[in-house]
């Protein structure tokens, strides 16, 4: 494998690597953009910074384009870096990485930036591995979405649902009696039983009040002698479950960890689901958990809330009961 200098005549060359990266990529219609767009850029690029080609037995296989310290970034900024999947693990990225170290240096550059798309796992584990860390985040909404939340002072509803093991759907049902009216006023309560071994509690204040829903989990837990889920989608952005055993919380999740506000990182790690917890109160399977039970520190970074809660349902064997 060589690495050469980008030139002009590399035009056919540079446009079907690219046009194979944005293939790969994809991505929403609104930040695609064409060779035609894309090409005056490299160009520039190729005259002013780093434009650089890996060759291997003489066929291109990946490029690297860098801008040094212009364009208002007082970094080397890597706009395009591409390499081939069938040249990939061979070192071939990290070498063109390497190539841009020196001429960085002679401008007085001490930091190489760069961007990449928050589902482009793989690219942000490599990077990640080389000590890039996020500094930003671009984000971007439909303009009728905008308009629809700018003109709404209220945030989205929230949902929520208990699910209580046992088969015992009578005394699940006195106990919330019992316990909502000292939990708060509840426009409604609905006990029904479930083919799946699990009789399900849907209460209206439990939707919007996290602190009741979680006080009715423990009650039940404690009342009935076994383990109950509390599962929750929270302003159609994030999936929150709980789960309690002998009238005791025993593991949290919340799939944004600092959706609420920033967390120290005890207690960011202390919001990721527990997989063998998990297994052992619903015997989901602990890999599937691990699986499907993701955090990150954005909801943009994992799939629809609504999404996200079915998948996360389905694994511990429950029904969410959030279309209402």
């Amino acid at each position: 494998m060589t690495i050469r200098q980008a030139t002009e005549k590399d035009r056919v060359v540079v446009r079907g690597l690219w046009e194979e990266f944005e293939q790969e990529l994809g991505g929403p219609a609104y930040l695609l953009e064409t060779w035609d767009e894309a090409w005056p850029d490299l160009l520039e690029t190729v005259r002013k910074g780093i434009g650089l080609l890996a060759v291997e037995e003489g066929e291109p296989v990946g490029f690297i384009f860098c801008v040094l310290g212009d364009r208002g970034r007082k970094t080397a900024h890597i706009t395009d870096f591409y390499v081939r999947p069938e040249a990939r693990n061979k070192g071939i990225g990290r070498a063109l990485l390497t190539e841009i170290l020196e001429s960085a240096r002679e401008r007085g550059l001490d930091h190489v930036s760069l961007e990449v798309l928050l589902r482009n796992t793989d690219a942000r584990r490599l990077y990640e591995r080389l000590g890039f860390t996020a500094v930003d985040l671009f984000m971007a909404v439909p303009v009728n979405v905008l308009a629809e939340q700018l003109g709404s002072e209220d945030p989205p509803d929230s949902f929520g649902s208990l699910h209580v093991q046992t088969d015992d759907e009578a005394g699940v049902e006195r106990a919330v009696t019992q316990f909502m009216p000292r939990i708060g006023r509840s426009a409604f309560s609905e006990v029904t039983a479930s083919t799946n071994g699990w009789v399900t509690v849907v209460d209206e204040l439990c939707d919007h009040d996290r602190s009741a829903q979680r006080r009715l989990g423990t009650e039940l837990s404690e009342r009935m002698g076994v383990p109950v889920v509390a599962l929750a989608l929270e302003e159609e952005a994030v999936v929150r479950f709980l789960l309690f055993e002998r009238g005791r919380m025993v593991d949290e999740y919340l799939s944004v960890p600092t959706y609420y506000g920033e967390l120290n990182k005890a207690d960011e790690l202390a919001l990721s689901a527990n997989p063998t917890l998990a297994s052992r109160l619903t015997g989901a399977d602990p890999a599937r958990v691990r699986a499907v039970a993701r955090t990150a520190s954005t909801p943009a970074e994992l799939p629809p809330a609504r999404e996200l809660l079915g998948q996360i349902a389905d694994v511990l064997g429950l029904e969410a009961r959030i279309d209402r």
